[in-house]
């Protein structure tokens, strides 16, 4: 299935790219975002990374015009200093995550991603991982699974799911997203199972979030992409929650302040020197036109800074 890019002409004009530049999609997905990065390009290069094997697989068929100046990375953009290390690449022109799940991804019914169909738990972004959101489900103690249900899914009634979880679990193993939802529905009251929203969404996100460490993803890669761009470089991150945004901007901000200071010293002693400049005080958000043409686009916010 197409995979939209979001935020596509935003990130393109964000990242400014220069024809003989060298940059690296962090986050590859199907391809969307870097077709349009090294169409640009003339004795430019772009590093594709992604977890996802099927991805990569999908992505190089998809770009196969453009292969000579493209390096295909499986990997976790957490390890991006690592990966650059590895293709003797110092620095870069730019860089582009995109943190959400891809719609193939969400697609894919194998996956477990989804609590519209039913499968088997799994949720992994790259299937040679070892844990599962089956593993978490039947596995973790009940104060750890109320724990991520309410930090990482924000749902108010994470106690009584979990409570629920592992009562269940008890009688028999939780084997499949379906299994999970009547789980999840049985321990809410009515008036949350009437709401708008699916009652399963918030805890499909926290577990999708713990299955794969992608908080944990996210502040290990902004601790060294930023130190790999070249000056002029920029850095752009669409987020898709309050959580993986409030990661981005906290980043952001510090990386741009440089001094760490108590604000009522009268000079800096702590030497620190700004390593961004904010190219974007606010979040992009996606117009009119992309939000009826990608419903899922509607929670992305894109921010962007630049290596000083």
């Amino acid at each position: 299935m197409e995979h939209t890019p979001v935020l596509l002409r935003e990130c393109i004009e964000g990242l400014d790219i220069k024809r003989g530049g060298v940059y690296v999609d962090g986050t590859l997905g199907r391809g969307g975002h870097a077709r349009e990065i090294v169409k640009r390009l003339d004795a430019g290069s772009l590093i594709a990374i992604d977890r996802d094997a099927d991805a990569i697989k999908d992505a190089a068929a998809f770009l196969s015009e453009y292969s000579e100046k493209i390096s295909f990375v499986k990997g976790n953009f957490r390890e991006i200093k690592e990966i650059l290390e590895k293709l003797d690449t110092e620095l870069v022109d730019g860089m582009l995550f995109d943190l959400g799940v891809s719609s193939p991804q969400l697609d894919d019914v194998e996956r477990g991603f989804s609590y519209m169909r039913d499968a088997a738990l799994d949720m992994r972004m790259d299937r040679q991982g070892e844990l599962t959101a089956y593993d978490i489900v039947n596995d973790w103690h009940e104060d750890r699974l109320k724990d991520i249900l309410f930090r990482y899914g924000e749902e108010r009634y994470s106690a009584q799911i979990a409570r629920a979880i592992v009562k269940k679990r008890a009688e028999s193993r939780i084997k499949t997203t379906f299994e999970l939802n009547a789980v999840i529905l049985s321990a809410m009251p009515a008036a949350a199972r009437r709401e708008a929203q699916h009652p399963s969404k918030r805890c499909y996100q926290a577990l999708r979030i713990a299955t794969n460490d992608e908080l944990g993803s996210i502040r290990d890669m902004l601790d060294s992409a930023p130190y790999r761009l070249k000056t002029g470089g920029r850095l752009c991150i669409i987020s898709f929650h309050s959580l993986e945004d409030r990661i981005v901007k906290s980043a952001f901000a510090s990386l741009a302040a440089g001094c760490v200071c108590p604000k009522d010293f009268p000079v800096c002693v702590c030497g620190n020197k700004p390593v961004l400049k904010l190219v974007t005080k606010k979040p992009v958000s996606p117009g009119a036109e992309e939000l009826e043409s990608n419903p899922r686009s509607r929670s992305a916010k894109l921010r962007i800074a630049e290596r000083v």
